[in-house]
């Protein structure tokens, strides 16, 4: 009888199943594309797959599985650098849940997309500096700085005052 290979506690069916949204979310923010999003999704859990990471807990779960997302962002984005309107996405399958999730991610989608990503993950994804910090790659004050731009460029995108 085959062992059943186990991540931070759960079956791989599971962990795609509880950690589906998230990637797809960062995905989506990333590339504003379903195609390379959909690649993108794929080649993260196809990573989990073949790598087999030793991880401590779900948390630790979670943060590989965005930073892995992460990095296939990147590489997506490096080998096909091309952009697409965001006219482009109005007609694909949507994976937010309501209107305010629609118009946040609207807005964060006018933005750089290493300012998307950053705002994305702390405020859809709720992780605070030091996460974001390891899941992107960068030092904490850099995510901070980030984070700071990337409010005053949110507020030029909402007609506000960005001083």
């Amino acid at each position: 009888m085959a062992k059943t290979t186990l991540y931070a506690g759960l079956k791989y069916e599971d962990v795609v199943r509880e950690y589906a949204q998230a990637v797809a979310g960062v995905c989506m923010m990333q590339l504003q594309n379903h195609t390379d999003a959909e690649d993108c999704f794929q080649n993260t859990f196809v990573k989990l797959l073949t790598n087999q990471p030793s991880l401590q807990d779900k948390n630790h779960l979670k943060n590989w599985l965005l930073r892995v997302a992460v990095n296939e962002c990147h590489n997506i984005r490096t080998k096909n650098r091309r952009t697409v309107s965001i006219e482009t996405i109005t007609d694909e399958p949507s994976y937010y849940q309501s209107d305010d999730d629609l118009d946040v991610s609207w807005a964060l989608m006018q933005l750089k997309p290493d300012y998307r990503e950053i705002l994305y993950l702390h405020y859809c994804e709720r992780y605070k500096v030091d996460e974001i910090a390891q899941i992107v790659g960068r030092k904490p004050n850099t995510v901070k700085v980030m984070l700071k731009r990337g409010r005053e460029m949110l507020k030029s995108v909402y007609g506000g005052d960005a001083q």
